[in-house]
């Protein structure tokens, strides 16, 4: 079993919210939004090379998958600021449904995260910001 197919089936068997694999070694997390990648950058592991899934990835989570150095991200729903991303960046990536926006937890606007790195066009500053607003958010 390939890496990114690991981590898929750690989302799809195991509730999780976003894996990353890579041999042996797995980092995964069933919290909500982009807290847990964020922490995962701060905590100082190396995870360059690694393949992820993740339930959501809009343009903030995309942002924190380069930053992180993955290869590979799989999204269950991946926005098309996202896609743009990982491109940008040379991520290999698949998905189940590709959307326009991701959307607050409320249903009434635009995910506060993706609004705060909407002009941004680097991860170094996409991280800093979003650092910064998990930290505010807890």
């Amino acid at each position: 079993m390939t890496d990114i197919e690991k981590a898929k089936e750690k989302i799809i068997n195991g509730g999780y919210s976003c894996v990353l694999c890579r041999g042996s070694a797995v980092f995964a997390s069933k919290e909500r939004g982009i807290k847990p990648l964020v922490e995962f950058c701060r905590s100082g592991e190396k995870l360059s090379g690694f393949s992820a899934a993740d339930k959501i990835v809009g343009r903030a989570a995309a942002f924190l998958y380069a930053f992180m150095g993955v290869k590979t991200v799989h999204a269950c729903v991946l926005s098309r600021g996202g896609e743009q991303v990982l491109k940008a960046y040379s991520i290999n990536y698949s998905y189940d449904t590709l959307c326009d926006e991701i959307i607050n937890r409320k249903g009434t606007d635009v995910c506060p995260m993706e609004k705060a790195v909407r002009d941004i066009d680097n991860y170094s500053d996409a991280y800093e910001v979003l650092a910064e607003k998990t930290a505010l958010y807890g």
